[in-house]
């Protein structure tokens, strides 16, 4: 097996350029040959290129894919949650031999959709379905991101299962991976259907309420529209997102030991794609996909950052509580949308909540959404303003060259006074500070739109070096919900790691 790295294609060239470098490498036939890495070298506007990383051999392929250890002994587990943590979890379980229980308050994907659009177009909210809630997660409305600052060794096994599933093949090798939020869709209803065919089983528009302990194993406590019941397994893995509040009460109520975590806040920023691409690109923009970027400034003693950037994408409203205003942000596989847009966040910390209750970040993202609520206008619609009033601290009164994607209705808001005065202070000049390294990011005529609030969990479900809770045995706190993980890889990853704590367990 050979390698190179540093290769340098122009725009202009194609990528059977790099087999035919493989192949002069060798002296006999090319009969492997695999992308390792594709990024863009743009520190040169005037001068762009592609850098890849190949290997290849003259021998046949080495991916012969191991088959999984199988459980001695079965056991029953249930997993709270369908998204990326719970999924993958039950991936690995199914692979195993066992054939776990998937419990999802939310409706599955096809459902979910629907329930979605109902809310953008008559404000008519769900809360037990929506952005938040249901198969997949709140990752499922999103731009699908795949890359993470973590360097564990299984990201490139939850890369190899999206594509194994329907993802593009390029995700395993992009620099900063993103399936889609409409490719990523009908990925997870392929890995539903594999679960099932392997065992598992998935119980949607099913709220998990609580477990009680009896006499070694766990009477779960499930409600669905038609009753409440039981049902008794080994253990529980506890893969809840990071909007599941009332789980996370009715857990601090019984004892289960969490602790406040901090997390960051702030309005989505929308400005004009080309506009960005050309500030990154120059001009050769339009040979390239969209362009996106990553800004961080640290005004006095917090940073502020850009987070979740979406090229050629849409502002979502992502409440999950009636009288609230939430915003996220997603792309489809093609990017190609008018807009982008970004979180653009500031670090809270735990003294901006200074309370000995678990749960006081929760009230302080709740407080924001509300205010979000009553600036909008108590309608749904989000409340917006343009960068230049944001910066000059007065009303905006009409829109520019931006117009916000948000779908349910927008409301001119004076977002200068939406946070207190050293946040907002230190929001305009981050704004100002970022738009030095990115020129056009402080442009008059982009959008702010509030509240982003749900940007990770402001709890964590503690744990033990065997990934179960320190107080209940066969609890298993996972994923981002349970404070393990910030975004949909490292969620993943997380949630293997539990399935395979729970295999070790039974069969070591």
């Amino acid at each position: 097996m050979e390698k190179l790295s540093g290769i340098k294609l122009k725009l202009s060239d194609k990528e059977e350029k790099l087999v035919q470098i493989a192949q002069s490498r060798l002296r006999g036939e090319l009969k492997y040959f695999k992308i390792l890495k594709k990024s863009l070298d743009a520190r040169d506007k005037s001068k762009l290129y592609w850098i890849y990383s190949i290997e290849f051999s003259d021998k046949d392929e080495y991916n012969s894919q191991q088959e999984k250890p199988q459980t001695k002994v079965q056991k029953d587990i249930a997993i709270v949650g369908s998204g990326p943590a719970g999924l993958f979890c039950a991936l690995e379980l199914v692979e195993r031999g066992f054939k776990p229980i998937i419990i999802e308050r939310g409706s599955k994907i096809e459902e979910r959709v629907k329930t979605v659009d109902r809310f953008y177009k008559n404000k008519a909210l769900d809360t037990e379905c929506n952005i938040q809630f249901g198969e997949g997660g709140a990752g499922t409305f999103s731009d699908g991101k795949l890359y993470t600052q973590t360097n564990n060794p299984l990201n490139t096994e939850v890369l190899k299962t999206f594509v194994h599933f329907g993802a593009n093949k390029e995700i395993e090798y992009l620099a900063h991976p993103h399936i889609g939020s409409d490719v990523l869709r009908k990925v997870i209803v392929k890995m539903r259907e594999y679960i099932i065919s392997q065992g598992g089983k998935f119980l949607f528009d099913t709220k998990f309420c609580d477990f009680i302990e009896k006499e070694g194993s766990k009477a779960v406590i499930l409600e669905n529209k038609d009753s409440t019941y039981e049902i008794f397994v080994d253990d529980l893995v506890l893969a809840l997102g990071h909007s599941s509040r009332d789980t996370f009460k009715m857990l601090d109520k019984k004892g289960l030991f969490i602790e406040q975590k901090e997390f960051a806040v702030g309005f989505r920023i929308e400005h004009l794609q080309q506009k960005i691409s050309q500030a990154q690109y120059g001009s050769s923009y339009k040979l390239l996909p969209p362009a996106d970027y990553k800004l961080t400034s640290h005004p006095k003693d917090r940073a502020v950052f850009s987070f979740c950037m979406c090229p050629g994408g849409y502002v979502m409203g992502a409440t999950s509580e009636e009288n609230a205003i939430v915003v996220n942000g997603m792309s489809n596989f093609a990017r190609n949308g008018k807009n982008a847009n970004s979180a653009l966040i500031i670090q809270i910390k735990k003294t901006d909540f200074d309370s000995e209750n678990a749960l006081a970040g929760i009230d302080f993202q709740r407080k924001l959404e509300r205010r979000a609520f009553q600036f909008g206008g108590e309608n749904y619609n989000a409340p917006v303003q343009l960068v230049g009033d944001f910066l000059a601290k007065r009303a905006s009164k009409q829109f520019g060259e931006v117009m916000p994607t948000y779908p349910c209705g927008t409301t001119f808001a004076p977002l200068h006074s939406f946070f207190n005065e050293d946040l907002t202070n230190s929001f305009q000049t981050a704004i100002k500070d970022m738009d030095n390294r990115l020129k056009g990011f402080s442009s008059f005529d982009a959008v702010l739109t509030g509240v982003e609030s749900r940007t990770s969990s402001p709890v964590r479900l503690t744990r033990n070096e065997r990934f179960e809770s320190v107080n209940f045995k066969g609890v298993y706190p996972c994923g981002e919900g349970a404070g393990y993980a910030g975004g949909i890889t490292s969620s993943a990853v997380d949630g293997i790691r539990v399935a395979r704590t729970i295999f070790d367990k039974y069969n070591n």
